[in-house]
């Protein structure tokens, strides 16, 4: 159950080479709410109030993500991965402990957790398409600063 989302403009069309190029490449998921448009366009995908809402948020960036790859867009796929990598991580809290609940209520003491997921590794290898406009985004840039 994947939805497109069309755009009449690419995202990247819209803002200014000097902005695009003011973005870093953080770690984990640093700068993920700050970085105009894209988190405005990222963010509403972004839910888990529900489980189906939950799931539909699983599927939902994805797509956008693919979006971004085939406008070879690296800011919008490097935002997205980070929008993506955020749920992983809420999904692990879930998956390591019963209910999401890391703490027995009311104290300090650790819940015991769930045996480890022996795909994870794979599921969380950047893609090469993601490694190559990585590459040249960051050789975009240099050229851009040097200029």
């Amino acid at each position: 159950m994947s939805t497109k989302y069309p755009t009449a403009k690419r995202l990247m069309d819209t803002v200014s080479d000097a902005h695009r190029m003011s973005y870093r490449i953080g770690r984990s998921e640093q700068g993920v709410l700050t970085f105009e448009p894209y988190k405005s366009a990222i963010l509403p995908l972004w839910r888990f109030r529900t489980v189906p809402i939950a799931q539909k948020s699983a599927e939902d960036p994805w797509e956008k993500f693919k979006e971004f790859k085939d406008q070879d867009d690296f800011v919008g796929m490097d935002m997205t991965r980070k929008f993506i990598q955020m749920d992983m991580t809420r999904a692990k809290r879930y998956a390591n402990h019963a209910g999401g609940r890391k703490y027995k209520k009311g104290t300090k003491e650790e819940l015991s957790r769930r045996d480890k997921n022996p795909d994870r590794d794979d599921k969380e290898r950047p893609t090469d398409d993601y490694q190559n406009l990585k590459r040249g985004f960051l050789k975009q840039q240099k050229q851009w600063n040097d200029s």
